[in-house]
């Protein structure tokens, strides 16, 4: 990595200047970010000159994002380009990297970005040592890869990682996030991990959640229920943004235990696949009640022992 350090004469002038110019821009894979990110460069002014995809969906993503732009092999695409976007899946990136590294595709003054959540730039280690410009850029977002994720760009964040102190690096990371829309968050290396498992947990796990609610309503008879939670679960979620664990509201933070008990019979008898979801869910809700000051100590300490007995939630009281 301290190879790296020592070409900043060879980066392109746009890098000395902390912000890029017009760029040629490659794109490793057409998927569904990869081919957001990549109009969203060519609508601020770069020109995506190549990108690849194998599969149906990825020919079909890049004739509607990414029109008039060859597709070619992973190596051919970075050969092209003045930046590299790398829109891989965390477990491929890696082998990607050693892999043009290996076959001489990257040289000195590229940028290389990739758009891991789960990796900083130590990744990029190889590449670095070649002497491009690594950065990691996050897009905190869900992706459908259909022109509407374009204008949810405007409304998101994008975690960026850059070499510690290489101050213009971190600037060309957010300017290039700026470019896009987006609002720029620096996200250091070693919070990495915890920074990506933080957003999973959030979004991944309630889209389970959410998807298990409306599902426990559709099996018992009632209609329409995505319809039925949406005001709710949208309150909710506006509610604890803004007020934190003020906003908890519910059986368990109002220590109703005969409610819990009764929610545990029920799911223990009707959905034993979400009922250790529901206490697992159901001890943390009494830990931040707690916190809060939502809960007394007394009542919180008999919910954690509902909880954690396995015995409670045999049969409906």
């Amino acid at each position: 990595m301290e190879r790296a350090k020592g070409v900043c004469h060879e980066r392109p002038r746009a890098y000395a200047m902390m912000r890029p110019a017009r760029l040629a821009v490659g794109v490793v894979s057409a998927g569904r970010v990869g081919s957001v990110l990549g109009a969203a460069l060519a609508r601020a002014g770069h020109t995506v000159v190549a990108a690849s995809g194998l599969s149906a969906a990825s020919l079909a993503r890049a004739e509607r994002l990414l029109p008039d732009v060859p597709l070619l092999p992973p190596d051919e695409v970075v050969r092209r380009a003045d930046l590299v976007v790398l829109a891989l899946p965390d477990d491929a990136l890696a082998g990607m990297v050693r892999g043009l590294v290996a076959t001489g595709s990257l040289r000195q003054g590229q940028i290389v970005v990739h758009t891991s959540g789960a990796h900083g730039v130590d990744v990029l280690g190889p590449a670095a040592e070649a002497g491009v410009l690594p950065l990691a850029l996050h897009p905190v977002m869900t992706f459908t890869g259909r022109s509407e994720d374009l204008e949810r760009l405007a409304a998101c964040s994008i975690g960026i990682t850059a070499m510690g102190a290489d101050e213009a690096a971190w600037n060309v990371g957010e300017a290039l996030a700026v470019e896009m829309g987006a609002e720029p968050v620096r996200v250091p290396e070693s919070a990495r991990a915890l920074y990506h498992a933080a957003l999973a947990h959030g979004a991944n796990h309630l889209m389970t959640l959410v998807a298990d609610c409306a599902e426990l309503l559709r099996e018992a008879g009632i209609g329409q229920s995505e319809r039925l939670v949406a005001p709710l679960l949208s309150a909710a979620l506006d509610n604890v943004l803004r007020h934190g664990d003020r906003a908890l509201t519910g059986p368990v933070a109002r220590g109703d235990l005969g409610t819990v008990r009764k929610h545990l019979a029920v799911l223990t008898e009707q959905a034993p696949e979400v009922a250790p979801a529901y206490r697992a869910l159901a001890r943390r809700t009494v830990a931040r009640s707690e916190t809060a000051g939502l809960l007394d100590g007394a009542a919180a300490a008999e919910l954690t022992d509902l909880l954690d007995d396995p015995a409670e939630g045999q049969q409906i009281q």
